[in-house]
């Protein structure tokens, strides 16, 4: 690796956990009222973890709040978002509020404020090898795809514009995201709360009825995971 592009790499983390740090702070009021509304209507847990691949593809757990019933037994996880999105999961997403929990992946290191949306594990066989670049950079709170169309896009469509910023990432880049991020929430552009299946272009995973649900937590929760 370059050195300009190891200290422009090191330079990218400095401002991860600057932005987060000062972030969280700033936030800690919507994150404490958050957590007690969901904690007053859903009840435990207040927290969505899930597994997905980071950086060269090693794994971490995601940790969003929580905008969803678990499937029931006879529910398919991925066929039944609209059906199980809570009434203030609903609002979450649609403010992207449910995000904001991340900023402590970016502070461990497992994430970054910008960069490609970490996906599900099940798509790591399904990519293409120019699309498995997407793992080149650290995933991302926001990302090029996301101030680029997010939810109207289809899911090739996301794959190349991450391959598209792996490819031009420069901390201008970054910053330029970060500006459009905010326009983009504050706007709610782009955004929907759950995704139909008939504009997901992408394998679906292969799991023919809702899996277990584990215990003390709502890992069953997921998506499609396309956010």
């Amino acid at each position: 690796m370059k050195t300009s592009r190891k200290v422009a790499l090191a330079a990218k983390r400095g401002l991860d956990l600057v932005g987060a740090a000062c972030g969280g702070l700033l936030v800690s009021p919507v994150l404490l009222a958050t957590s007690a509304a969901l904690l007053a209507t859903q009840g435990r847990p207040i927290f969505f973890r899930q597994v997905r691949p980071g950086l060269h593809g090693g794994l971490f757990s995601i940790i969003k709040f929580r905008t969803m019933k678990a499937p029931g037994p006879d529910q398919v996880w991925y066929l039944t978002d609209e059906q199980r999105l809570t009434r203030i999961g609903r609002f979450l997403r649609r403010t992207s509020l449910d995000e904001l929990p991340e900023l402590w992946n970016v502070l461990r290191g497992e994430m970054s404020l910008v960069g490609p949306r970490p996906l599900l594990v099940e798509y790591l066989d399904h990519y293409t090898p120019d699309e498995r670049r997407r793992h080149d950079l650290p995933p991302g709170i926001t990302g090029w795809a996301a101030v680029n169309g997010r939810h109207t896009l289809k899911f090739r469509e996301r794959l190349a514009l991450d391959v598209w910023y792996v490819d031009h990432w420069s901390l201008w880049l970054d910053l330029k995201i970060l500006a459009r991020t905010v326009i983009q929430v504050l706007l709610h552009a782009d955004v929907r709360e759950t995704q139909g299946i008939e504009e997901f272009d992408f394998p679906l995973p292969a799991t023919p009825q809702a899996p277990a649900r584990p215990a003390g937590g709502a890992k069953d929760e997921r998506s499609r995971g396309a956010s």
